[in-house]
């Protein structure tokens, strides 16, 4: 075989099935792989694994085993029984089922799966293509798979969490635009993790190694916007006693994440269109045009469609920024991802104190419906273990957090609490039980969270609301951030 040439190992059908029909020995059934083919996916470094029609794995590189199978010997078993414990394939157990895809279309299969790895439960990226014998009859699959390293399980940090139908499909749309230079848009409500996943596209794309470069427009004035952003020559301005590069330029060669992207005022629009337009722009004071390697990603909890028809948004703004949209979907879309968030999220609010959730504090906990989401979520299990003095979060914790939130027309039906059973004389009302935990402080951080997370206007209307200067409101908002 030493005049077979093997092509791009990144075109799985085609250099592949080159080489097969170049080595074919098929009989019927089909014979076990050549080795001249076991050797050309051995040497690829992604990791990959070889199917027969019947689901079996007849090979798997050496990069699928270290990364997935460092301990056992995947060859003759099933693929679902691998990647899932499945006792049957996945289209026959509620899941997309790439082989079945690719036998029915006969063209190479995309989809997301959640796989049992070494690392606990990962999203994984799966590549099938199909390879065909010399009577054109579909013979072998090459299955290449990639994790989704910023949806890992709840161990393994600050990353992605749910099963849901709504979460798997948003996250399949993340698989499919990260490695592309797309822009992208996030659109969702407050506290549905728009920032983590602007991380899981960058993670997930070949800009990877570098930076992912945060904009925080609602907390930017419109007089520092452009400073900020595209930075600023010495003397440009009062107070410029230096020259500063901007926040496009230390995002250089990786991800600009412009969070609360609606929120930027009109005459600020026109500049960060340019920039998406040309991949151009001035600092200020300056004429020199600087060029910027970068790809946008931006997120909003507004309704910028709406926002364009109003005229407070810029239409080409809106259709450079919204190339590829992803809806977030709101907890209550996903209320069966609560049992996988809240111990996660109590782990995280409680780090030098280890708790647990009751049955009946986590079946209340799913009943409610979140307007802040996962946001409103973590507040509350901080609540709630402040109110607890055992080791284990009781629905009449969870009962007096939510009264704590003041949101009483959304409060669900639960049994009453009584003294004897919170361990204290009284329970009172909220702020007594909080009071007497001298907690006032964090009390009132939490209406404002409840506050920001319900509120739809500029942060100027905000701090008119709460009687406050808008220099206040943001002390306070990054005090709460911190």
């Amino acid at each position: 075989m030493s005049d077979c040439h093997c092509g791009s190992t990144t075109a799985i059908g085609g250099s592949v099935w080159q080489l097969y029909l170049h080595c074919q020995r098929m009989t019927t059934p089909p014979a076990p792989p050549l080795p001249e083919l076991m050797s050309f996916l051995e040497g690829m470094s992604e990791p990959h694994i070889l199917l027969d029609r019947q689901y079996r794995i007849l090979a798997a590189n050496a990069a699928y085993r270290h990364q997935f199978s460092p301990q056992h010997n995947v060859v003759g078993r099933t693929c679902y029984e691998v990647s899932h414990h499945f006792d049957k394939p996945c289209d026959q157990a509620g899941e997309s089922c790439p082989l079945a895809l690719a036998r029915a279309s006969g063209q190479r299969e995309r989809v997301l799966h959640l796989h049992h790895t070494p690392h606990g439960e990962e999203y994984i990226q799966i590549e099938l293509a199909p390879l065909r014998d010399a009577q054109g009859e579909q013979a072998f699959f090459v299955e290449k798979m990639a994790p989704l390293h910023a949806s890992r399980t709840p161990a393994q940090g600050h990353h992605l969490i749910g099963r849901a139908p709504a979460f798997q499909h948003m996250l399949g749309l993340v698989a499919r635009v990260a490695p592309a230079r797309a822009t992208v848009l996030l659109l969702g409500e407050s506290g549905t993790g728009k920032e983590l996943v602007a991380r899981a596209v960058h993670e997930a794309s070949p800009r990877a190694q570098r930076p992912l470069v945060a904009v925080d427009c609602s907390s930017l004035p419109e007089n520092l916007f452009e400073s900020a952003l595209f930075g600023h020559e010495r003397g440009a301005f009062t107070g410029a006693t230096s020259t500063q590069p901007g926040l496009v330029e230390a995002a250089s060669g990786g991800t600009l994440f412009i969070d609360e992207v609606g929120d930027i005022a009109l005459t600020m629009q026109v500049k960060l269109l340019r920039l998406l337009e040309s991949g151009t722009y001035r600092r200020v004071g300056s004429t020199e045009v600087r060029h910027a390697d970068l790809r946008v990603v931006s997120a909003t909890h507004r309704n910028l469609a709406q926002m364009v028809s109003d005229g407070r948004f810029r239409e080409d703004l809106y259709y450079r920024l919204s190339t590829f949209p992803i809806r977030l979907p709101a907890l209550r879309e996903r209320r069966e991802d609560i049992a996988l968030l809240a111990p996660t999220l109590l782990q995280r609010v409680t780090a030098a104190r280890p708790l647990a959730l009751s049955s009946d504090a986590l079946a209340l906990l799913q009943t409610q419906d979140y307007p802040g989401n996962v946001r409103e979520l973590r507040n509350l299990l901080e609540r709630a273990s402040l109110l607890c003095d055992g080791n284990t979060v009781e629905a009449s914790h969870v009962q007096q957090a939510l009264q704590a939130g003041m949101r009483p027309s959304t409060l669900t039906e639960w049994p009453p609490v009584h003294p004897a059973e919170a361990g204290t004389a009284s329970l009172g009302p909220a702020l007594t039980a909080f009071q007497s935990l001298q907690s006032r402080h964090t009390l009132e951080q939490a209406n404002l969270q409840q506050v920001l997370a319900q509120h739809t206007g500029s942060r100027a209307e905000l701090a008119a609301q709460l009687g406050m200067s808008e220099r206040s409101l943001y002390r306070r908002i990054k005090a709460l951030r911190s």
